[in-house]
């Protein structure tokens, strides 16, 4: 059986599409969508990624009518969470250690969820 190999993008709507764009990358250092083929799109490492549909009533995202949250993969939580904080960006970090590694959680400009993740 073929099967996919990764995830080639994430596509959502948004209000104002450039400046999230740009929001994504001067915080969280992705790269925007090239403008040409000579110009390469972000890459991220390899590692581990999770598929997870949730049921419908989850409060899992914040909020209820949230369709959909992306997490992304930190190789230093700690240091993470402060460079964005000291951008002005609120961010709730999950005291808990869990099995598979520490959790932080944020709002882009737009109110998205955003998951931190660093794995153990």
């Amino acid at each position: 059986m073929q099967k996919v190999n990764g995830i080639g993008g994430v596509f959502f709507l948004a209000k104002d599409p450039a400046t999230l764009s740009a929001w994504y990358q001067t915080h969280l250092g992705i790269n925007t969508i090239p403008t040409d083929y000579d110009t390469p799109p972000w890459q991220q490492e390899a590692g581990a990624t999770v598929f997870a549909p949730f049921p419908e009533e989850t409060d899992y995202f914040g909020d209820p009518g949230q369709a959909w949250m992306i997490n992304f993969r930190v190789s230093d939580l700690d240091a993470m969470v402060a460079q964005l904080e000291a951008a002005g960006i609120e961010v709730e970090k999950n005291p808990q250690t869990y099995p598979n590694g520490r959790f932080a959680r944020l709002h882009d400009p737009e109110g998205n969820p955003v998951e931190l993740w660093e794995p153990v």
